[in-house]
């Protein structure tokens, strides 16, 4: 069984339901959630020996989120515990032309206080295969950015495959101050996930010809995307998650990974009701990590990736909720969701 190991915070998440607006919420569901604990809950799904590593409080919350990831057989074994509180981020989930909204209550948290002593690599990584982050962790500051350039050094030296998803978020850091950071990290990754906004964010590199805010994408223009991406930091692999927006609740969803210089799209499924697009995009993560893992083919590797995170957008929450046998269904081309009996 592969170790792989996931590192960032999670986060206690409250949505109004019933597509609500906060506004005009009298009630809260509870969720936790955050990327790297996404992906890991996906890989334990998978069977893999999925560990995450991160910051908890030491009160009820940070046992809830405990027994949570136990719930889904992730591994809590290397959590540190300490500091004040959990961070917390509250969804409220669009619906058609109305946009879904993240307002986050995250500063403070146990997480973005962590200390290079809270982790040990050396003890994280023994018997490890695979290590992934994601550009929101720097992000949230303090010691976060040299304590991963810490752990992405040790994992070089022991030969373990890393992966980042970009993930560019505009409510933690400016355009400028990612390139700063993410640029120094990046060199000690080997495969890199983005959708289609996150390179141009954060390293200036964009697809000619596309609009985000209509969802209008021009597909070829991402091979010269992720070509650049792999060059510029000598990179394995790039894969692009391909987002087409048509209102909130229905999107066209693809990708496209380039591998040995070679442009691999993968099907394109139309999702004509999303639930929850929260949580697709390291579901994708994580199908990906799981093909590499597992030598898939590309073609077969990035097929399977969109499958997973086309299923999540059909589930409540951040993490996605699967059998691997509904996964390889789907991505054989197995889509009319007929009942099962």
């Amino acid at each position: 069984m592969s170790k792989v190991i996931t590192f960032g915070e999670i986060m206690l998440r409250l949505s109004p339901p019933n597509h609500k607006r906060i506004f005009n919420a009298t009630e809260f569901e509870i969720n936790y959630g955050g990327a790297e604990a996404n992906v890991a809950s996906s890989l334990a799904q998978l069977g893999l020996e999925a560990y995450f590593v991160t910051k908890l409080p030491e009160n009820e919350l940070g046992r809830a989120v405990l027994g949570h990831l136990r719930r889904f057989n992730v591994k809590t074994d290397y959590i540190a515990l300490g500091g004040e509180r959990l961070g917390i981020y509250f969804l409220e989930i669009g619906a058609s032309q109305r946009p879904s909204k993240v307002i986050y209550d995250r500063k403070g948290s146990a997480f973005s206080q962590s200390k290079p002593d809270d982790y040990n690599w050396d003890e994280i990584f023994e018997g490890a295969s695979w290590f992934h982050f994601t550009g929101i962790t720097p992000a949230l500051g303090g010691d976060l950015p040299n304590i991963l350039l810490e752990a992405l050094k040790k994992a070089k030296e022991k030969g373990i495959t890393t992966s980042c998803d970009l993930n560019y978020r505009k409510n933690l850091w400016s355009p400028e101050k990612a390139n700063e950071v993410m640029s120094k990290l990046i060199e000690y990754v080997d495969i890199a996930l983005g959708n289609e906004e996150d390179a141009e964010k954060v390293f200036g590199i964009k697809s000619e010809n596309t609009d985000f805010a209509t969802g209008k994408l021009n597909r070829e223009g991402y091979i010269e995307v992720a070509k650049k991406l792999k060059e510029r930091f000598n990179l394995k692999a790039v894969a692009i998650t391909l987002r087409e927006s048509i209102s909130a609740t229905v999107n066209e969803w693809s990708a496209l990974l380039f591998e040995e210089d070679t442009p691999y799209f993968s099907h394109k499924y139309r999702i004509d009701y999303i639930v929850d697009r929260v949580g697709g995009g390291d579901s994708f993560a994580a199908g990906l990590i799981y093909g590499f893992i597992k030598e898939m083919p590309p073609q077969e590797k990035v097929n399977f990736a969109v499958a997973l995170s086309c299923w999540k957008h059909t589930v409540p929450g951040d993490f996605n909720i699967f059998t691997p046998a509904e996964i390889s269904k789907l991505a054989s081309g197995y889509t009319s969701g007929r009942v099962e009996r």
